[in-house]
């Protein structure tokens, strides 16, 4: 058999584009690694309908509503290759099935790659975070710090002001402020310190203090960090699609345009693999969007 559409990934992005595939009855395989980034998160802050649920409970629910769908399968597992093959493409899993499929879409999420520090990975994704949007209104209030470096920095900490009053923006020893940041920082209510960031100290699961190198303490209970988006796999490389220039989130994005359609016919991607961006909202709109690329793709090659 012939899919009509592979969805590569299961989060919110590919979940969500194979609902609105089921519901206009194309024959749709998902393949769902799940590896969805922000399973570490307490919930999902900004969704609605779903503000503050566990994000692997949001996943949950997705694969029971695509149940009801008889044109849509959901299957455990990882693509390793994805290439065309005459006016479609073939894929193979990690367990060496092959499928044929007529439409690809890239939904498989990205790799978040924050700075190495000990103690970070314990409390990533709770009190440690990339995004104030989804994860500010539990810290409100509270003494947060900001770790980055440059203009990027200027503009989190700027930004992180509006959940606590007592924000200090933590440069790593990097410097790479000049006297005008600092006094914009200043008149923004931002403290900067300059000291090297050795790690990060937590008790029960959540931050408690940042860890300098000589040895000294800055009590903080929120961490906002800066945090790069990679590619979590190399099937997009694989089917020859166009990378967009790398940003100050993203830095090998999959270029776009506005129906969702990469660089290569037949080839679609939605959610954080194409995002500056990532945000679970925003995940499930592209990928509705995606979804409805695709099947007018089919409809007019059908005629």
């Amino acid at each position: 058999m012939e899919w009509e559409c592979l969805v590569i990934g299961g989060g919110a992005a590919g979940s969500s584009a194979a609902l609105v595939l089921g519901r206009a009855r194309k024959r749709t395989l998902v393949i769902d690694a799940g590896r969805q980034s922000n399973r570490a998160a307490h919930g999902i802050g900004g969704l609605l309908g779903h503000d503050g649920r566990p994000p692997a409970e949001l996943y949950e629910l997705g694969r029971k509503e695509l149940e009801q769908y008889p044109s849509v399968e959901v299957r455990s597992g990882e693509v390793r290759i994805a290439k065309r093959c005459g006016t479609g493409f073939q894929v193979e899993l990690a367990d060496g099935t092959r499928e044929r499929v007529k439409r690809v879409l890239l939904a498989m999420g990205m790799d978040y790659r924050p700075p190495e520090l000990p103690g970070l990975e314990e409390i990533w994704g709770t009190s440690v975070f990339h995004c104030p949007f989804c994860h500010g209104w539990e810290v409100r209030d509270q003494p947060l710090a900001v770790l980055a470096e440059g203009e990027r920095a200027v503009h989190m900490a700027t930004l992180m002001r509006g959940w606590s009053d007592d924000v200090v923006l933590l440069t790593g020893g990097s410097g790479g402020l000049d006297a005008e940041h600092r006094a914009g920082l200043s008149g923004a209510g931002v403290t900067v310190d300059d000291r090297q960031v050795a790690g990060l100290a937590s008790e029960r699961g959540e931050l408690t203090a940042v860890v300098f190198a000589d040895g000294s303490r800055l009590p903080r209970r929120g961490l906002l960090v800066s945090t790069t988006l990679h590619q979590r796999t190399d099937l997009a490389a694989q089917l020859g699609v166009k990378f967009a220039a790398a940003g100050p989130v993203s830095v090998d994005a999959i270029e776009v345009d506005a129906m969702s359609r990469t660089s290569v016919p037949g080839v679609f991607a939605a959610g954080d693999v194409c995002a500056q961006m990532p945000q679970v909202a925003a995940a499930v709109s592209a990928g509705s969007l995606a979804a409805v690329s695709v099947v007018q793709s089919l409809m007019e090659e059908a005629r």
